[in-house]
């Protein structure tokens, strides 16, 4: 019985982004030193033009490194819209339920941090690739005895990929550096707003601006206070003293004024019926008590 044969490599659809900057591939990759001793480097691609970002030679897989790589990218080349990697420690441990510190540094940028689906090796193929590349060309030269002269081997690799070496997975196999210069890199993304934490109000008087959630609530002195769903994602101007604290629109309309809460207090309310309550409407039936009186306080028939 004959063998399957295997689909031909043009069987088999790359996917693309189509600008620089839409994605960049993070991994990191092992290799040995003089004596035996081992390091790790860093990689980073862009996936649109295969142009190397960076590259950073650390003596382990730390965030310390991935930071590093990831900076120097972004110094080079601008702020990617997207960050893919593995799932490690050091890179984006999000699927463990840990928020790592890489990945903090770029949602802070507006970067999108994503990972590869567990099991499916093949989303980072690119990265692979490019690593049996650089084995390859690392092989020629003579073994490295620290991390600064593997470092500057790395660097000099990585400016011959780019703008020496055409690339087999390019049109008319183009270099790297080519490639990203035939199409304008995406625009930068736009840093998420910092969160509207609500601080303390240790002074005995002031102010500050507060943003009511949607559930028609605000932050103050480390209590939640109902100012109601009306207001809800509007921005509110907050006075205190030792006695109230008052809040008004962005207008000057005075929305309420609230007493000063004792330490401790987690709600002050505005009043208002919560819950069931605040919807419902008593029926007319049962506020007229003659409609239908008790059976003990109507008339006998035989009075």
């Amino acid at each position: 019985m004959p063998e399957p044969k295997k689909k031909p490599r043009s069987a088999y659809r790359r996917f693309v982004y189509p600008a620089p900057n839409c994605l960049w591939q993070l991994d990191a990759t092992q290799y040995a030193l003089t004596g035996g001793r081992t390091c790790v480097i860093f990689q980073l691609i862009d996936d649109h033009s295969r142009v190397a970002v960076a590259s950073h030679v650390a003596s382990g897989e730390t965030t310390e490194g991935a930071l590093a790589v990831v900076r120097k990218g972004i110094a080079a080349r601008g702020v990617p819209r997207k960050l893919l990697s593995d799932n490690g420690a050091a890179l984006n441990p999000t699927r463990r339920g840990v928020r790592g510190q890489l990945v903090d540094y770029v949602t802070a940028l507006g970067v999108e941090a994503i990972t590869g689906k567990p099991g499916k090796p093949t989303t980072q193929g690119k990265n692979e690739r490019f690593h049996q590349t650089l084995f390859r060309w690392l092989d020629k030269q003579p073994l490295a005895a620290t991390l600064d002269q593997l470092q500057t081997q790395v660097d000099e690799f990585d400016d011959i990929y780019n703008t020496q070496r055409g690339h087999q997975a390019l049109p008319g196999r183009i270099t790297p550096q080519q490639a990203w210069n035939a199409t304008d890199p995406i625009e930068p993304p736009r840093p998420a707003p910092a969160p509207d934490l609500p601080q303390p109000l240790t002074n005995t008087s002031g102010t500050a601006t507060r943003t009511v959630t949607a559930n028609g609530v605000i932050g103050v002195a480390s209590t939640h206070v109902k100012i109601g769903k009306a207001h809800a994602r509007t921005t509110v101007h907050v006075t205190w003293n030792l006695d109230a604290i008052t809040v008004t629109d962005a207008h000057g309309t005075h929305l309420g004024t609230f007493p000063r809460p004792p330490k401790g207090t987690r709600y002050i309310g505005n009043g208002k019926p919560r819950g069931f309550m605040a919807t419902h409407t008593p029926s007319p039936m049962s506020r007229d008590t003659n409609r239908h009186p008790c059976p003990e306080t109507q008339p006998s028939p035989m009075s």
